[in-house]
Parts: structure tokens; C-alpha cells; sequence
């Protein structure tokens, strides 16, 4: 009985896992792993911007941090189109958003 009490010997020991609990543990590791965005100030906006228009004008490579919730997403190439209209631009025949940055890189 004594090995019970100790660490987490009670919930090693339990035979029985209810759905609801296990759904609750899946949802709360889900929720542990969620990143949240990342607010750019209006020079790390700016530096975005010429980053952005120096890979479409000089077709120069450049490296794009975007949003993403489970993961760090990195967009590596050239960027092709820009259409401010629907806020969305092009890396590689790819559309991304352009909310979604986090930062740029020229390389």
C-alpha cells in the first residue's frame, strides 16, 4: 500500500482510464504545443517590406519566417508575385499570406 502513496504510484497503479480523461490529457498536450503570433513593430515591418521587394525586383533568395500553430514554418526561395489586394504573396509557385510573417532574411 505504502508504493501507492509515493510519486505517482496512485495514477501508475489505476487500471482504468476513462475516454474523458484521456481526451482531456490529448487536448491539453495540443494546447501545450500551440505558438502563438508574433506582433512585428513597424521597423521589423519595414525591413519585411524591402526584403520582400528586393527578392521580387533583384530575383535575389531570401528567407521568410511564417505562423504557423504546431510548428516553426520556414519558406526559403525567391519570390515571384506580390498581390497586396488579397494580402498574399508568392515564393516558388506557392501562395502564402502575408499576415503570417514573423520575419525575412535575404540571403
Amino acid at each position: 500500500m505504502r508504493k501507492k502513496l509515493e510519486g505517482n504510484g496512485l495514477w501508475e497503479s489505476s487500471r482504468m482510464m476513462l475516454p474523458e480523461h484521456k481526451a482531456a490529457i490529448n487536448e491539453h498536450e495540443n494546447a501545450l504545443r500551440q505558438r502563438q503570433r508574433v506582433e512585428l513593430d513597424e521597423q521589423e515591418w519595414e525591413h519585411v517590406a524591402r526584403s520582400v521587394a528586393e527578392s521580387l525586383q533583384q530575383r535575389h533568395q531570401i528567407t521568410l519566417r511564417l505562423f504557423h500553430p504546431v510548428e516553426e514554418l520556414t519558406v526559403i526561395g525567391i519570390v515571384d508575385r506580390v498581390d497586396q489586394m488579397k494580402g498574399r504573396f508568392m515564393v516558388d509557385g506557392e501562395w502564402f499570406s502575408i499576415r503570417d510573417i514573423e520575419g525575412a532574411l535575404l540571403d
